[in-house]
């Protein structure tokens, strides 16, 4: 939506409230909801502001310590909210509503070298100076209950019940019993700007996947997030909650796997070209970049042998016991990254790809041979195996800290080492049932 238009909705009435949001360190959306006519006559020219605690607090949103950049010491301050009026979108699920993405930057109007979305836009910054160009397109998977989240919550996320209660995968019947949900969602993404391809059962009770078209990476950043959001809104609206934690259950966890792939500054597929190079790359930084790819405690359960989930870091035509997939032909060809959980934080793990490749691309990786059987009964490399291991090879790169820079690396550092302590502190139901009595 151009600014014209929404104009021309607002003084007709059609829109009277618009959405300024901003990307957290989860990826989550963040930010405020402004009566229309203000946004126009104030927002428009002059931005917003937002607490810089934001990007400085646990999942929970309390106060912690370690954040150079937000902290009682330096008063919680603002930061500027800077509207990217290109992802300016109607969101329909929210009736008279528009929404547009900001950037957030310092008073002196530097942007914020910690904000997922200027990660992402330094990292393709120095793509171009590369010569190229990044395309992805993620796709997430949700277990749906027909449970609210209000119920949930009180249930302690127990004896929920799940929108299927066997195995759909590819299940046109078993797919048929939530369509009007899965529709809904469907078409009001559509609304909101993105291209829907498909939806799907998977393999977990209850679980499905919607996949929208790829495009330039920061787009499809954006996108996913919208559509993350939205989708859990549109789901709350049917009085039912979906999750997109890596593993809510003892069963498959939710994927995100990114397809990934580069063109030329003239917009020419060059994938047939520096696949090799790229996978190389990838392979190198994966576990020292897997806090990007694998944020939260809970992802790393999600990493079971013959789970669909990889834990071997080998690449494979086709084959989806590797951690990258390499998939299509032509100006087709791309690579699928299978590590991410759907509790990625999409700007996070796209830097990181972009990272990856150019590590590859410079030359400094050794290729690898591609892999063909089961690479999960392989002697290859793995991922790690906890968010503590993951913290300590993010912490140690050189690479991360050249790619990234050492700010960025510290602040998200501090991000693991505080979900860390909040684990290390709580008594889990495991512990209570096998404890309580019997020891």
């Amino acid at each position: 939506m151009e600014l014209d238009e929404l104009r021309a909705l607002v003084a007709s009435g059609e829109i009277d409230t618009v959405v300024v949001a901003i990307v957290d360190m989860q990826g989550r959306l963040q930010g405020k909801r402004f009566h229309a006519p203000f946004f126009l006559a104030d927002t428009v020219p002059n931005g917003a502001e937002g607490c810089a605690y934001l990007l400085a607090v646990d999942v929970e949103m309390n106060t912690v310590d370690g954040y150079e950049m937000s902290s009682w010491s330096t008063g919680y301050g603002d930061f500027a909210m800077v509207p990217d009026f290109s992802t300016l979108r109607r969101t329909p699920w929210q009736p008279g509503t528009a929404m547009v993405i900001a950037d957030l930057a310092n008073h002196d109007g530097t942007p914020v070298a910690a904000s997922p979305r200027q990660i992402l836009r330094r990292q393709l910054d120095r793509l171009r100076e590369a010569g190229y160009t990044a395309f992805a397109g993620t796709e997430l998977e949700f277990v749906l209950y027909h449970d609210t989240y209000e119920e949930a919550w009180q249930r302690g996320y127990r004896d929920l019940h799940p929108a299927n209660l066997y195995n759909v995968d590819y299940s046109l019947l078993g797919t048929a019993r939530v369509e009007p949900l899965l529709r809904r969602i469907r078409n009001e993404m559509y609304g909101a700007g993105l291209i829907p391809e498909s939806a799907k059962g998977e393999c977990n009770l209850g679980q499905h996947e919607i996949a929208f078209r790829y495009s330039d990476a920061l787009n499809a950043a954006d996108d996913h997030s919208v559509y993350k959001n939205g989708a859990k809104e549109i789901a709350a609206q049917e009085g039912m909650a979906l999750t997109f934690m890596a593993k809510p259950n003892e069963r498959e966890g939710n994927s995100c796997h990114i397809h990934f792939s580069l063109r030329d500054l003239d917009d020419r597929p060059v994938m047939t070209e520096v696949i090799d190079r790229v996978n190389a790359g990838l392979l190198a930084t994966m576990r020292e970049f897997s806090l990007l790819y694998a944020p939260n405690i809970n992802s790393y359960k999600r990493y079971q042998p013959g789970s669909f989930a990889p834990t071997a870091l080998r690449w494979g035509r086709d084959n989806r016991t590797c951690a990258l997939r390499v998939v299509g032909h032509g100006p087709s060809l791309r690579v699928e990254n299978r590590v991410p959980g759907a509790d990625v934080n999409p700007y996070l793990a796209i830097a990181a790809l972009i990272a990856g490749a150019l590590h590859g691309l410079s030359g400094d990786a050794a290729v690898q041979e591609e892999f063909v059987g089961n690479a999960y009964d392989s002697d290859s490399p793995t991922v790690p195996e906890n968010l503590r291991d993951a913290l300590g090879l993010w912490e140690s790169s050189t690479l991360a800290k050249d790619a990234f820079g050492e700010d960025v690396v510290a602040h998200y550092a501090n991000n693991a080492r505080v979900e860390l302590s909040a684990y290390d502190a709580a008594v889990t139901d495991w512990e209570l049932k096998r404890g309580f009595e019997r020891l």
